[in-house]
């Protein structure tokens, strides 16, 4: 059988019914206030966990992450409401004793339950308060064991640090385009030019060499220039990506949690 510690751990596991049927997850484990053993599981059932229903502890066992009880989900949906505000009142106790078909009584068996005739006893919830007058409590700490009678007081601080992320990418790409360019050359040709001079004596025998009327022919060759383009890759310049890192500003703004204590009753507030 179960010990009470291992039963407290069964919060937030599935409850099933006898059925099979899921009945919820269980909220929260209730002790008997008087034998401090459990008795009680608080189940979230209803559309979307809206409601709690509370089912006996006894014969319930856990296989795996699921705990099964022994009633199914009809059984367990029409159970007699009750708050789920940390206690079961008697007179609520005793309606779900009698909805479940135990006797309520004052007599205990070993799973916590009542057997028999019972006048007081409430459960209560796995994790209140104990007493101070109780043997062996030393202070009353709800969220774990128990410990001395001072509390701590914590609260969150906030760190921030700095996260690398991708933020883009550059790259390099080199492609052709065609562009006119326009430059003037000089060029030269030849022309023919008719020059006329008159008999002298210095070219008399010139003129007269050959038969006194005659047909000739004399014929000039013409030059002229062409341009002629060539052309050839020259290098220009070098072009490389690098980095550079720049340091900005951001402001960080974020809610932190911190715990305060009030001290209630006879206390001296000036100490």
């Amino acid at each position: 059988m179960p010990t009470t510690e291992d039963i407290k751990t069964w919060r937030g596991h599935e409850a099933l019914g006898s059925d099979g049927d899921k009945l919820g997850k269980i909220e929260d484990i209730y002790l008997d206030q008087q034998t401090g053993k459990p008795e009680w599981l608080a189940v979230k059932t209803g559309l979307f966990g809206g409601r709690v229903s509370f089912v006996p502890l006894a014969q319930a066992s856990l296989e795996g992450d699921t705990v099964t009880v022994p009633y199914d989900k009809a059984t367990v949906k029409d159970a007699p409401h009750a708050e789920a505000d940390g206690q079961l009142s008697q007179q609520e106790e005793a309606q779900l004793y009698r909805h479940y078909g135990l006797e309520y009584g004052e007599s205990r068996s070993d799973s916590g339950l009542a057997q028999g005739e019972r006048n007081g006893g409430r459960a209560e919830r796995s994790g209140d308060p104990t007493s101070d007058r109780s043997d062996g409590v030393v202070g009353n700490d709800v969220s774990g064991p128990e410990t001395d009678r001072a509390m701590t007081r914590s609260e969150e601080e906030l760190r921030v640090g700095t996260t690398e992320r991708e933020t883009g990418k550059a790259r390099l790409r080199k492609y052709v385009v065609t562009e006119n360019v326009t430059q003037t050359v000089p060029v030269q040709r030849e022309e023919v030019r008719i020059e006329r001079e008159p008999i002298t004596d210095a070219n008399a025998d010139d003129a007269m060499d050959g038969p006194a009327i005659s047909e000739e022919e004399h014929e000039v060759t013409l030059h002229t220039e062409q341009p002629v383009v060539d052309k050839r890759a020259v290098p220009k310049e070098r072009v490389r990506l690098d980095k550079d890192v720049v340091t900005d500003q951001k402001t960080v703004s974020e809610q932190i949690r911190k715990e305060q204590i009030d001290a209630d009753g006879d206390v001296d507030r000036n100490r």
